[in-house]
């Protein structure tokens, strides 16, 4: 039985009020404040940490566009303004498995806080989001918490950038996820300094992964279309298979590996993505658990590459990610959900908000971009079927099936659906309706304005 307690009621001060409020700040909240904000609206963005960006900043998630291949038809807009802007501002490097570069995780947080001041967005760094204000079906702002206790935010429309459909959940809009045991793995980011990268260089030329061995004498299980499995990948397994049998690592991590994102010239190694768990990130006890195992493993995955991968003798531990990287929660149940058959069969909308090329990464499932077939997204699958009328869901919260999600909650793509969403609150304003009625030829004509591509 569980034990409750009567919270008293109290009176809460309204702080800020605004006509579009963003709440959270990663590739999808962050792009969706920006449109907004360029599309004339006022526009507020809130954030429960430190700096905007989400998975580029607080998880460590740098290879944002890593699929891009020669003949691949990528999304334009503010996404790619992403990039651009990072290689322009010195924090970024060329990626090795791609026409693409890694973003400095570190060095993108100064690039947001450009971003978002130049804008006019208004911001609001380190306060969290505890639950909607309500009037009626309407959603009329958010209550957060902070240092400064429990404070009210007012808006005409509200974003969700949570990236767990956590203000449409208590908002009361339809949502769903993935049994515990199907979700996709959470993982501990981190990154490693000291490496000789000419020794590791080598050593990667030397004996050169591919696509291929993803699914090679390991624990995983991933299914390509066949393509993909001659290109080369950052990939990294036989050194902790050396591990084991030397006894450096226990036998049940057999699922360490992954890949690498950068070697700089000072040294570092960059975004290793090798500690995967089973951990259901709405659930604070399963966040918990997985911060801790997550950074013992990549303690031990540190020490099996200082003694099994040239170039990392003397490497040590630079930083792990703020948080844990979360690729799948709760989704919306919108009033269209993507499926399989769009993604993987070039599906065209009239609500096109923006395109993402074919590419799908999870569930076991690896399809790279290399042959310019690329899918629209539809501005429906940002829109709860039920509940308010003037929110809307941005990331990897949109609706979608289980190999729809597998291309939608990458970066680029989230920010996509965060670009047209918030044009669509900024028009949506200047015409007076609802998010469910806005003219979708406006937003179109808006976004094309910003630069992005809809067909």
């Amino acid at each position: 039985m569980i034990r409750t307690i009567t919270e008293p009621a109290r009176q809460i001060d309204v702080i800020h009020e605004t006509d579009v409020l963003v709440v959270g700040s990663g590739p999808g909240g962050l792009a969706a404040a920006l449109a907004s904000a360029r599309a004339g609206a006022k526009t507020t963005l809130v954030e429960r940490y430190g700096c905007f960006g989400g998975n580029i900043t607080q998880v460590g998630v740098e290879g944002f566009a890593w699929y891009r291949h020669p003949a691949t038809i990528d999304s334009e807009g503010i996404g790619r303004e992403f990039e651009d802007r990072a290689v322009a501002m010195g924090a970024a490097l060329p990626e090795p498995q791609s026409i693409s570069h890694a973003l400095d995780a570190e060095a993108f947080k100064y690039v947001a806080d450009c971003l978002v001041t130049e804008a006019g967005v208004h911001p609001m760094l380190h306060r969290m989001f505890v639950a909607p204000i309500m009037d009626g079906e309407d959603i009329r702002g958010v209550i957060v918490e902070s240092k400064a206790g429990r404070e009210a935010i007012l808006a005409k429309y509200v974003i969700d950038g949570s990236g767990d459909a956590d203000i449409a959940k208590r908002a009361g809009a339809p949502v769903f996820k993935m049994p515990r045991a199907e979700m996709m793995s959470a993982s501990v980011m981190f990154s490693m300094s000291g490496v000789d990268k000419t020794r590791f260089i080598d050593a990667v030329k030397a004996d050169p992964q591919t696509y291929a061995d993803w699914a090679k004498d390991g624990e995983w299980s991933v299914t390509t279309s066949g393509k993909e499995d001659a290109l080369f990948s950052p990939f990294l397994r036989k050194p902790f298979q050396a591990a084991h049998r030397a006894g450096v690592l226990p036998d049940n991590l057999a699922t360490i590996a992954g890949t690498w994102g950068t070697v700089s010239d000072q040294g570092d190694l960059t975004y290793l993505n090798l500690v995967h768990m089973t951990k259901d990130g709405t659930d604070p006890d399963d966040l918990t658990s997985g911060e801790i195992e997550g950074r013992a493993q990549a303690m031990q995955a540190i020490a099996a590459l200082r003694g099994f991968m040239p170039g990392c003798e003397g490497a040590k531990l630079r930083n792990f990610g703020m948080t844990l990287g979360i690729r799948d929660t709760r989704k919306i149940d919108a009033l269209y959900n993507m499926t399989d058959g769009d993604v993987r069969g070039q599906g065209r909308f009239e609500d096109s908000i923006g395109i993402f090329p074919e590419f799908i990464d999870g569930y076991g499932l690896l399809i790279i971009p290399t042959t310019g077939r690329y899918f629209h997204i539809p501005y429906r699958s940002l829109l709860p079927r039920s509940g308010p009328r003037n929110l809307i869901v941005v990331g990897r919260s949109t609706g979608g099936d289980k190999v729809s999600h597998a291309a939608v909650r990458n970066m680029m793509a989230c920010a996509v659906s965060g670009q047209g969403a918030g044009v669509a609150a900024a028009v949506a304003l200047q015409s007076g309706r609802d998010l469910h009625r806005v003219d979708i030829a406006a937003v179109q004509a808006e976004l094309r304005r910003q630069g992005a591509r809809l067909d």
